[in-house]
């Protein structure tokens, strides 16, 4: 009888033996590295703070700044008596809280300046329809033939590539 075929045989086979002590001295040796990163990681932050709080004492407003003096005891300097008031004069005026706004001239239309000349394959465009003064001015609206985009048949017989999912075409939704 073999070990392997039976499942209460009181010792594992050799090969799960070894290959558990192997991978248990892996785990240790990766446990190990970790460890030592992290540390070395706590060391560095250390470090950065350390740096950063000499950094702030010796910068602008710190401990040892060079615009630093300790105080003086002693009689404050005097300081020069204010101007006299002007009692005669008005006070001075206030800006006004409303602001005059100047309107800008109104713009003259410039018409457009299409240099396209019909071809012979082109009919020549219809002249555009006067507006109807009943109409409100977005009725009256209409496009200019010439500036309109032309579909060209290698545009019109493009259309997409079939869909297919990502492990082939879709199922049908069930019923």
């Amino acid at each position: 009888m073999s070990s392997r075929g039976n499942p209460q045989s009181p010792t594992p086979p050799k090969y799960l033996n070894d290959f558990s002590k192997a991978l248990a001295g892996e785990v240790r040796i990766l446990l190990a590295e970790v460890g030592k990163l992290r540390d070395e990681r706590r060391q560095l932050q250390y470090e950065i703070a350390e740096l950063m709080n000499l950094k702030s004492k010796h910068g602008a407003g710190g401990e040892y700044a060079p615009d630093w003096r300790p105080k003086i005891e002693g009689p404050p300097p005097e300081e020069p008596p204010p101007p006299p008031a002007i009692e005669d004069a008005p006070p001075p005026q206030a800006r006004p809280g409303w602001r005059v706004i100047h309107k800008r001239p109104e713009r003259r239309e410039r018409p457009l300046k299409i240099q396209a000349a019909p071809t012979s394959a082109q009919a020549p465009a219809p002249a555009p329809e006067p507006p109807r003064p009943e109409l409100p001015a977005w009725a009256q609206w209409r496009p200019n033939p010439l500036l309109a985009p032309v579909a060209t048949p290698a545009s019109m017989s493009r259309s997409p590539p079939p869909r297919s999912g990502l492990f082939g075409p879709p199922t049908p939704p069930p019923k």
